[in-house]
């Protein structure tokens, strides 16, 4: 009765304290699909995250520690405080969107999500990833 009662506090406990720690992912953004050197359709599905700041639509205004996700087809990132581009290859996520359905033509190409604040001004390097896709 009484050990098996302490056994369970005791692990449930033990959960408590690691998940912090566990759920603690290094700053920057991520791809949550597709995986690096994926083969995907001409038209296919985006999932992006971001640790250490927060996604906030741009019409909310530059707040400190905020800002949306860019998406860069064959393109690179941006050093700190450079605005983004907006064209055929550089989407905006201004209203917050944390996914997007993209269509390109097929063969190998880069995608670089890319962290930037209200004003588009990117928060460079940290907050830049570059993955590979093989568009069949």
């Amino acid at each position: 009765g009484r050990s098996s009662k302490a056994v369970a506090a005791a692990a449930s406990a033990s959960l408590v304290l690691a998940t912090p720690a566990a759920s603690l992912a290094a700053d920057g953004v991520s791809f949550l699909a597709p995986k690096n050197n994926a083969t995907v359709s001409e038209t296919f599905d985006t999932t992006f995250s971001v640790s250490g700041l927060t996604v906030a639509p741009a019409a909310d205004g530059v707040q400190e520690g905020s800002g949306h996700h860019h998406l860069i087809v064959d393109g690179t990132g941006y050093k700190e405080g450079l605005v983004i581009d907006k064209d055929d290859t550089h989407f905006h996520y201004g209203k917050g969107q944390e996914e997007a359905t993209l269509t390109l033509a097929p063969g190998k190409h880069t995608l670089t999500l890319q962290f930037g604040n209200a004003l588009h001004e990117s928060y460079g390097p940290k907050y830049a990833k570059t993955i590979t896709v093989v568009v069949k």
